[in-house]
């Protein structure tokens, strides 16, 4: 990873932060996939045993955020059993999302996902929902800051290489909702209920990239360019972006019927790929 002196000082802030056992950078930066305004994503992972201390986080917050008397984190737990808790922050310009994560939950998550078993959760920002198995690839493409006692390089251990349990797990788990979405949307058009038919088609779509990643053996770690990433991986639907982006046209046209015989095709088409 080419050397970034922001990098560089966030993780000098909170390495020293009372329970911070890892610090990681992710999101599109790790991946190699980020630019210039893109967000710096920084996972602080601590253990059930020695809490966050997140009084002295806060105090390392404001050292380096631009605007310290706006600053905050919040307490554990604050954002649900999955997001956790957390800051949003403004350092030298740049935007800066910190994420806790308890890395005793992470692994266990971790090791249900390796074994087949994965949940979907209620989660705000996460329209489709938080699939448990986001963690495993939070962890896969996660570039270590801080990590002295190989927390991060153990907990890689697990989620590489990408588990065929999981694999089949996701499959079976979003094909089936493919078509049973359009079914509802079908149902919802003979009432004209134009938001439950836009939301059953989402879930549609959204179902469609989870199966086409789990196809690649890739993790899908966000909603947020999904669809157009699945349209690029190896597996996939030929015109992917263009017949989604064709089945929205026809939602905002009202032509409700037209647009859930576009995504049946779809369906056909995945179909072939996972027979």
């Amino acid at each position: 990873m080419p050397h970034d002196p922001l990098l560089t000082r966030l993780t000098s802030a909170f390495a020293g932060v009372p329970g911070v056992e890892a610090v990681v950078l992710g999101g599109s930066r790790a991946r190699g996939s980020g630019h210039f305004t893109s967000d710096y994503d920084v996972g602080l992972y601590f253990k059930t045993a020695i809490p966050l201390d997140t009084e002295r986080l806060l105090a390392a917050a404001k050292d380096i955020a631009d605007d310290p008397a706006a600053t905050t984190v919040t307490p554990v737990g604050e954002w649900g059993p999955w997001i956790v808790g957390g800051a949003w922050l403004s350092v030298e310009g740049r935007k800066v999302d910190l994420l806790y994560r308890n890395a005793d939950a992470v692994e266990a998550a971790m090791e249900s996902s390796r074994a087949g078993v994965v949940t979907m959760d209620y989660q705000p920002g996460h329209p489709h929902g938080f699939c448990s198995a986001i963690w495993m690839g939070e962890i896969a493409y996660c570039q270590p800051l801080h990590d002295p006692k190989g927390l991060i390089v153990h907990l890689k251990s697990i989620a590489l290489p990408y588990p065929q349990a999981l694999r089949r797990a996701l499959i079976r788990r979003f094909q089936w909702e493919v078509l049973f979405s359009i079914e509802n949307a079908e149902l919802a058009a003979a009432r004209d209920e134009r938001t439950h038919i836009a939301g059953c088609l989402y879930r549609s779509l959204a179902c469609i990239a989870q199966v086409l990643f789990a196809l690649n053996e890739r993790y899908l770690i966000n909603e947020k360019g999904a669809l157009q990433e699945a349209a690029g991986l190896p597996l996939t639907i030929p015109q992917l972006e263009e017949q989604a982006n064709e089945v929205w046209r026809l939602i905002g046209d009202g032509t409700f019927a037209p647009a859930c015989e576009a995504l049946r095709r779809i369906d056909r088409q995945l179909k072939v790929l996972t027979s």
